[in-house]
């Protein structure tokens, strides 16, 4: 069998066997050094990438927990909508609204009329419902609806608002209930 270089070179007299043994301990460590750096590299990627992946589970839990909390809510608005809704609205008289950019007509009798003006009922939508489905709710459930959702209360005129008229110069004119716009 063939002899190593530092065999050789140790049998030649060129080198010490101390001297060997030396420059191949160092050698040994360099290369577990180098390794060791590698290693190091290779647990700072595995730990940024674990702290990615908790912070990505973190925002999909959050965004879970925002959609059930949605849910909830708009489950309570239309249980609110559905025990306390008017329903014996329907008469001849065209009660207009804006619902948006958009002016909407609902039918109602005269004494829904007049509450709705006065501001003792609103007009509410309800979530995840067709844009054309109103429904007539006392004053006190729509401000309960309006604190889950502000965006569901169609129409619902302040009591204030009707009952101020002592700076208006009109005060002395009315208008005749039989006017329709």
């Amino acid at each position: 069998m063939a002899k190593s270089l530092q065999e050789q070179l140790i049998g030649a007299g060129l080198v010490k066997k101390n001297k060997t043994k030396a420059l191949r301990r160092a050698q040994q460590q360099a290369a577990r050094g180098n390794s060791s750096a590698e290693a190091e590299e290779a647990r700072r990627l595995a730990e940024e990438a674990r702290q990615e992946k908790v912070a990505r589970d973190k925002a999909l839990n959050q965004e879970k927990n925002a959609q059930a909390q949605r849910k909830a809510i708009n489950a309570q608005i239309v249980q609110l909508v559905e025990t306390h809704q008017v329903t014996d609205r329907d008469g001849d008289i065209a009660y207009k609204f804006t619902d948006g950019k958009k002016i909407k007509t609902l039918y109602v009798n005269g004494r829904i009329q007049s509450q709705l003006v006065d501001g003792v009922l609103a007009i509410v939508r309800t979530p995840d419902a067709a844009a054309d489905t109103y429904h007539l709710l006392p004053r006190a459930v729509a401000e309960k609806i309006a604190q889950r959702d502000g965006d569901l209360i169609v129409a619902m005129n302040d009591r204030a608002a009707a009952q101020d008229d002592s700076d208006d110069p009109y005060a002395a004119f009315k208008v005749p209930d039989d006017l329709m716009w």
